[in-house]
């Protein structure tokens, strides 16, 4: 067995890098050794929530010192993909600034009348009015996008629900499943290697979820995406 020559690094956020709001011991050690060793990385998340910005604040509040453009978001994957899919066109969205702000930086504009997508994301304040939206707009004929699969998300108190529950909620009620983009989607993956001109056969992969992170890995080694949302 060969043992292959790793060049550059993916790895899961939360549970990898922190856990809540504090860093896991050693985090900080291994991060600076890449950068000693100018080895490329990205720190990825199927959180929509935040932006890079935020994301990388978040790190340096428990010590770790991640730049922005080394952060790669569900978001920024959706975004990405839209914008391969359809450029310049129009989405409704539920979701927090992560995602509106990287939708509007890949060219969309958001509305709620006849968009090309629905978008959904995460966020804690779910909208009983704008799911409502959603259902009738996907009903139309309105493509169905979600940026994880995620059914629940962590919290201090707690699980939250996550994307991935409120997705069933309007599946459910449309009869039609969404394309999911985020973990365990290789397409995330191969955007991210893309992100920082890596190949998947030199790149290892940190996850805590075999369900999402390591899925999303070695599907991205064996196989190529389905990049259609239907």
């Amino acid at each position: 067995m060969t043992r292959r020559e790793i060049k550059s690094w993916l790895m899961d956020m939360d549970g990898v890098l922190v856990s809540e709001e504090h860093a896991i011991p050693g985090a900080s050690d291994f991060l600076d050794g890449l950068r000693e060793r100018s080895i490329p990385f990205l720190v990825l998340t199927n959180n929509s929530i935040y932006t890079r910005r935020d994301l990388a604040a978040r790190l340096r509040a428990v010590g770790l010192n991640v730049p922005e453009e080394s952060i790669w978001t569900s978001a920024l994957a959706t975004a990405g993909f839209l914008q391969d899919q359809r450029p310049d066109g129009t989405a409704f969205v539920i979701g927090e600034t992560g995602l509106t702000t990287a939708m509007h930086q890949a060219g969309y504009t958001l509305t709620e009348r006849d968009p090309d997508y629905v978008v959904l994301g995460e966020t804690r304040t779910y909208s009983f009015e704008r799911i409502t939206h959603a259902i009738r707009l996907v009903e139309s004929g309105a493509r169905f996008i979600a940026t994880n699969p995620d059914p629940t998300g962590p919290s201090s108190q707690g699980p939250l629900p996550a994307t991935g529950s409120v997705a069933a909620l309007i599946s459910h009620a449309t009869g039609v499943d969404p394309y999911f983009v985020g973990k365990p989607n290789p397409l995330m993956m191969r955007s991210a290697l893309n992100a920082i001109d890596a190949h998947s056969e030199s790149t290892a992969m940190v996850g805590d979820r075999m369900d999402t992170d390591i899925v999303a890995g070695l599907e991205a080694v064996s196989r190529r995406s389905s990049c259609s949302p239907g």
